[in-house]
């Protein structure tokens, strides 16, 4: 049974989206990704769309979505949370069903960089810098490992990344 996983961000256009796309991607099965937003845009950034496809991975799917949509009955329910913007963070979040292992992992907003090359640059940093936490995340025994633990080693991963 995949572990299930929740990337939250204020806007779910840009980092909550690759975020979920590398999970699904990198977690090959063991993890099952969604992302979702306070206040969605109700649009993918195409830099996002942009940025995955140049490293093959697969976006199809991708959608921007209101955190609403998973506090719902019969919604996923989550083992793991991670926040990637401060805002998303220190916002009121809803209960959620089986008091999944919360952590915040704050990442620079690519979406607003400008020039455009700038952005582009912003949305890689972004992406690389998601890919080494939640590499590091994977390769921990997550299915062994206690709440506390999980937690202690996501901060840890956000603090050395």
């Amino acid at each position: 049974m995949p572990l299930n996983v929740l990337v939250l961000c204020t806007g779910n256009s840009a980092r909550s989206i690759l975020g979920e796309m590398l999970f699904n991607h990198l977690g090959q099965g063991r993890i099952k990704a969604h992302s979702a937003g306070s206040k969605p845009g109700g649009t993918v950034n195409p830099v996002a769309i942009e940025t995955l496809q140049q490293h093959g991975i697969p976006c199809a799917g991708s959608r921007s979505k209101s955190w609403d949509e998973f506090a719902v009955p019969g919604a996923p329910e989550f083992d793991f949370i991670f926040t990637v913007c401060a805002n998303a963070a220190n916002e009121t979040c809803p209960v959620w069903p089986g008091h999944p292992t919360t952590a915040h992992w704050a990442l620079p907003d690519p979406a607003h960089v400008e020039p455009m090359e700038a952005r582009r640059a912003a949305f890689e940093d972004a992406y690389q810098s998601l890919r080494k936490r939640i590499s590091a995340f994977l390769a921990l025994p997550l299915e062994t490992m206690s709440r506390d633990d999980v937690l202690v080693a996501a901060r840890q991963i956000h603090t050395g990344a």
